[in-house]
């Protein structure tokens, strides 16, 4: 996994730094409509890489963490709408991505999330609600920036049909993958979090 990890970092914290200062990694007001509604999630790199770290939860652990980020994606999204919001939640957003790519290469060995009968171990739980509570964060700064005109119900259902395809796309990728490169993948996405974290941390203090 060593021989992948290096390179995968190398090349993810350059993309980051080049990137750190374009707009892509601002929010602010979304285009309307379903095409607006579709690009939206994968414009924001905090909100893409924080699909990609779902993913690779899901991969790691259990599908059914789907689950959990769809009910933190309704949840983090009538809280926007509602015009809530938290103190520094673009840095919360892009700490949720370490968060959960984090635990889920600590739980992938020690987790199994449903028992014999479909249901969901208390550590499985933890990890879904640390899995709901991030993509809530991202859900919210969502809502916060969804266009409010009449066609408001279309934009959303883009923006999930495009969350869910690269939520479940990565899951389905990885899991055909070496599970080394699984692993590598969810370090990646841990140091990814992390510089996009200093970077907001830098345009708050600049």
């Amino acid at each position: 996994m060593k021989r992948f990890t290096a390179p995968l970092i190398a090349t993810a914290a350059g993309a980051v730094m080049l990137l750190g200062t374009s707009p892509v990694l601002a929010h602010g007001a979304a285009a309307g409509g379903a095409i607006g509604g579709l690009t939206h999630p994968l414009l924001g790199l905090d909100h893409l890489f924080m699909l990609m770290a779902v993913g690779t939860a899901a991969s790691l652990i259990s599908a059914r963490l789907l689950v959990w980020a769809l009910a933190g994606a309704v949840l983090g999204a009538a809280i926007g709408l509602a015009g809530l919001n938290l103190p520094s939640a673009e840095v919360m957003a892009a700490l949720s991505i370490s968060a959960v790519a984090g635990l889920s290469l600590l739980a992938s060995k020690a987790v199994r999330t449903a028992d014999a009968n479909g249901s969901i171990s208390i550590r499985g739980a933890v990890v879904g609600a640390v899995v709901g509570s991030g993509v809530a964060i991202h859900a919210m700064l969502h809502g916060l920036e969804a266009p409010q005109e009449g066609n408001t119900l279309i934009w959303w259902s883009g923006a999930l049909l495009s969350s869910a395809l690269v939520c479940a796309g990565t899951c389905l990728l990885l899991k055909k993958l070496p599970p080394s490169l699984t692993k590598a993948a969810a370090i990646t996405l841990i140091a990814i979090g992390g510089l996009l974290a200093i970077g907001q941390v830098g345009l708050l203090a600049g």
